[in-house]
């Protein structure tokens, strides 16, 4: 049986607020830690059935990179439920979500520019 190991470092101020958040894991091959401004990690306990959940990011992380983040998270969640499920439609409920999500930023991005 195969082993890998994912360890991740977060460095925090006194106030306890990320300054960086480092992660290695032993399957890469990479050598070095990778950085990282934010990161979401979830556990499922099926014994409580529910979602076990880590939500950090940096003073770094810019508002518009969070909502990229969070607009490829929801596309690759829906490609997870959909290799988990065979429900094309579900996957395509979430992605149309994503998609509108990921544009009203955009387009309240570009009207206080305009201000």
């Amino acid at each position: 049986m195969n082993r890998s190991t994912i360890t991740i470092d977060v460095t925090l101020d006194n106030d306890r607020v990320p300054e960086s958040i480092e992660w290695k894991a032993s399957d890469t091959g990479a050598e070095n830690k990778q950085k990282a401004r934010a990161m979401m990690l979830s556990f499922w306990d099926g014994a409580e059935k529910t979602a076990l959940r880590i939500d950090l990011w940096t003073k770094e992380m810019m508002v518009d990179e969070m909502v990229d983040f969070f607009y490829q998270t929801m596309m690759t969640m829906a490609d997870t439920y959909g290799r988990a499920t065979s429900d094309q439609q579900q996957v395509e409920t979430l992605k149309k979500f994503a998609r509108e999500f990921h544009h009203e930023f955009q387009h309240k991005q570009v009207q206080g520019n305009k201000k």
